[in-house]
C-alpha cells in the first residue's frame, strides 16, 4: 500500500510540474518557462528529432514563440502516469499566413521537479477566419 501513495504522489508531482510549465507558456514568463526545464532537458518533435537541448536552446527557442501576442495553449486532456504527462492541447499561433490554431499532443518526463525530455506531436493546423 505505502508503493501506491509513492506513485500517486510521484504522478500528482508530474501533472504539477507540466502545468507549472503550460501557465509560465500562457503568461510568456520565459524565466518562468525556463525553471520548469532540467538545465540539460531536450525537446523533440517525435519521435526522435532534437529541436532544441539545453536551457540557452530552449531559450531562444520559445524566446521566439513569446513574440507572438496571441499565444495560448489550451488544454484539452491530460493524462498523468508515473512520471510521463500526456497533454493533449489547442494552441493559437501567428503564422506567416496568419492566425490561426494547431492540434498538439505533447508528452513530458518529469525528473524530481524539472522536465526532463518532451516530445510534439503535430496535428491539424487551422487558420482563423478573417473579416
Amino acid at each position: 500500500m505505502n508503493s501506491q501513495l509513492t506513485q500517486v504522489s510521484s504522478s500528482s508531482n508530474a501533472g504539477e510540474v507540466v502545468q507549472r510549465q503550460l501557465d509560465a507558456y500562457n503568461a510568456r514568463d520565459l524565466e518562468a518557462l525556463l525553471q520548469v526545464y532540467a538545465v540539460d532537458a531536450q525537446l523533440f518533435e517525435h519521435p526522435t528529432t532534437l529541436l532544441a537541448q539545453g536551457s540557452e536552446a530552449i531559450r531562444q527557442r520559445f524566446q521566439l514563440r513569446f513574440q507572438e501576442t496571441n499565444l495560448h495553449a489550451r488544454l484539452l486532456q491530460r493524462i498523468v502516469m508515473g512520471s510521463m504527462v500526456v497533454d493533449h492541447e489547442e494552441v493559437t499561433r501567428t503564422f506567416p499566413e496568419g492566425p490561426g490554431t494547431l492540434e498538439l499532443t505533447m508528452i513530458y518526463e518529469v525528473r524530481g521537479d524539472r522536465i526532463a525530455r518532451a516530445w510534439t506531436l503535430v496535428g491539424l493546423k487551422r487558420m482563423t477566419a478573417t473579416s
